[in-house]
């Protein structure tokens, strides 16, 4: 069992968690330099061999943490999400599979988990999925409603902006992103709709930026909450620290106490 501590202590140092990161770095590089043609000619064996070098020390990392941590390694999200990346590196990637050769670059995402920084961002952006599915769902009102009437004063004029909801929606989410649609999308129909101007910018005030700052709050606000939870495991971890350690004081003191009483017993007794 003290075998256990020592191999999961020693695991998750400092020290070998960044020897992890600095290899993750390096793996993402040479998986992408294999997609040049010319340095898989020239360097592709030893590419290949850092490769499968790497994979092994994370297989090892793995299984050092199984044999640790037990299955209490697979309680933690971020465990199982590092399993299932290094398995996956074991399949066979050859005939049917050979696709699965090109997921090898999801090895990468394994910075996030390595990195605290990252994971906090990645854990925010998840607590923050229900707030947001509720923004996405006002967002698909917002784009029926101006589709259906994009739809009924330009379907006409423009069927292939708006010959359809479809269409119409597809166009409105053109002009949300912001790419090319005042050239492509706007002033073509203000050439034959001159007043068609109140239609786009209330549009782009509403789906470009307010829905993008109420997203924006969302996240910092789930920030700031996971934050202010990290901060008060940490003061209920030091206070239960400083009970405990008070505890001991204050046996220590009743036993001093008792000693003393115990000598004066005896001495009075003389």
């Amino acid at each position: 069992m003290n075998s256990r501590i020592k191999i999961g202590k020693w695991v998750e140092s400092s020290k070998i968690q960044n020897f992890i990161i600095a290899l993750i770095i390096i793996n993402s590089i040479t998986i992408g330099l294999e997609t040049s043609d010319y340095l898989m000619k020239n360097l592709g064996n030893v590419l290949l061999f850092i490769d499968k070098i790497i994979l092994a020390v994370f297989v090892i990392e793995i299984s050092l943490k199984i044999y640790a941590f037990d299955f209490r390694f697979f309680k933690s999200g971020w465990n199982v999400f590092d399993f299932i990346i290094v398995a996956a590196a074991l399949l066979p990637t050859s005939g049917a599979l050979s696709v699965l050769r090109t997921l090898r670059i999801f090895r990468s995402l394994r910075l996030i988990k390595a990195v605290p920084k990252l994971r906090f961002i990645v854990e925010a952006l998840l607590k923050s999925v229900p707030s947001i599915g509720w923004i996405f769902a006002l967002l698909l009102v917002v784009f029926y409603v101006f589709a259906v009437i994009g739809t009924n004063l330009f379907g006409k004029e423009f069927p292939h902006f708006f010959g359809t909801i479809g269409a119409s929606m597809y166009s409105l989410f053109q002009v949300m992103t912001l790419e090319s649609w005042s050239m492509g999308i706007s002033r073509p129909v203000m050439e034959k709709f001159s007043l068609a101007y109140l239609y786009f910018i209330p549009f782009i005030l509403v789906a470009t930026y307010t829905t993008l700052n109420i997203f924006i709050a969302i996240v910092v606000n789930t920030m700031s909450e996971i934050q202010e939870e990290e901060s008060k495991r940490n003061v209920e971890q030091i206070g239960e620290i400083l009970h405990s350690e008070n505890a001991d004081i204050i046996n220590e003191l009743k036993k001093i106490k008792n000693q003393i009483n115990s000598l004066e017993e005896k001495l009075s007794r003389k």
